[in-house]
């Protein structure tokens, strides 16, 4: 299988616009502003998002460069996001170096994360594009409806796997939909393409989040970043632990629920201990790699080129992580 070193290497030119394009736009006369953005825009982020709307546009034969800050607009979106949510889940560290709000406070990750989120719609405006403003204006507001969604459901241990189901693919695949379908709007695709890019972003966005909540409990803090047991910490019920739930007995049943009510992460061992005696770790993974599938599927409306089957490997590299 390919790397994502690889994928960025297929389309390098339009990779090294993203970069200068993403630097240049956080700019600031305030000198404070720069140095939070730049700090969390150049830590070392997959940038997977935007490279699905640069793939995805070479897929489809672009032939500007205007698919260029809509991927940036994607990926300030998503980075506007980061700074609210360690903000919201008193997180410590993210991409294996202390989070901005550690580095410099919650205030400054809140403010700098609206300015990077106005970056982002600043973006989306310079393509005059009314389709795609609607599109990612309403992305946004879903991502935020699935942020709210998931701190409702905080500490609660009875959280059904429908419910999770919902809150994760707005607070996360609605992101990747948006990120393979503004590639059709902007070159100009039939309905029938635009849908099936939105399931395949939908779907690799699906896979994406469900393989996050896998390695919370299956993978290592060094090769994600952060620490693992997160989850846990934050009272977040995930899929793992929805169907060790199911499973487990009854004393084991009250340890899980007990852990995610109180948010207690000195109960992570014993709690990765049940989950992994469960079918959760293999349920998630397999339920990844439906989405996965299903994401394959959707783009053979797709031309066949080097692009749509970088756009496969992209959809494989979900799964097929550490981190």
């Amino acid at each position: 299988m390919s790397t994502a070193n690889d994928l960025i290497e297929l389309i390098r030119p339009d990779f090294d616009a993203l970069n200068t394009l993403l630097l240049s736009q956080l700019n600031s006369d305030i000198g404070f502003i720069e140095e939070v953005s730049q700090y969390l825009i150049q830590s070392g982020g997959k940038r997977v998002r935007p490279l699905m709307t640069l793939l995805a546009a070479r897929a489809l034969g672009s032939d500007t460069d205007t698919h260029i800050p809509l991927a940036a607009s994607i990926e300030c979106l998503h980075t506007a996001t980061l700074f609210h949510d360690d903000v919201v889940d008193h997180s410590d560290a993210r991409r294996g170096q202390p989070s901005a709000n550690a580095m410099f406070g919650n205030s400054a990750s809140i403010l700098v994360g609206d300015f990077v989120y106005s970056r982002a719609f600043q973006m989306m405006v310079s393509v005059g594009r009314m389709d795609v403003l609607k599109l990612l204006s309403d992305t946004t507001n879903q991502i935020s409806e699935g942020e709210v969604w998931q701190l409702k459901n905080q500490y609660r241990s009875d959280v059904t796997e429908s419910e999770y189901d919902q809150v994760i693919t707005r607070k996360t695949a609605v992101l990747f939909e948006a990120a393979a379908a503004v590639a059709g709007l902007v070159t100009n695709q039939s309905t029938e393409c635009i849908d099936a890019l939105k399931r395949y972003g939908r779907e690799v966005g699906f896979a994406f989040q469900l393989m996050d909540d896998y390695l919370d409990y299956a993978g290592s803090s060094e090769a994600l970043g952060k620490n693992i047991g997160d989850d846990l910490a934050d009272g977040k019920c995930t899929l793992p632990v929805i169907k060790a739930l199911t499973e487990c007995s009854a004393d084991d049943r009250a340890v899980l629920s007990q852990a995610i009510e109180q948010g207690d992460h000195t109960q992570f061992a014993e709690v990765s201990r049940i989950v992994s005696g469960s079918t959760g770790l293999r349920y998630t993974k397999e339920r990844a790699q439906q989405s996965v599938r299903e994401a394959i599927a959707a783009i053979t409306v797709l031309p066949d080129s080097e692009y749509r089957d970088g756009m496969i490997t992209l959809a494989e590299l979900a799964i097929a992580r550490a981190n």
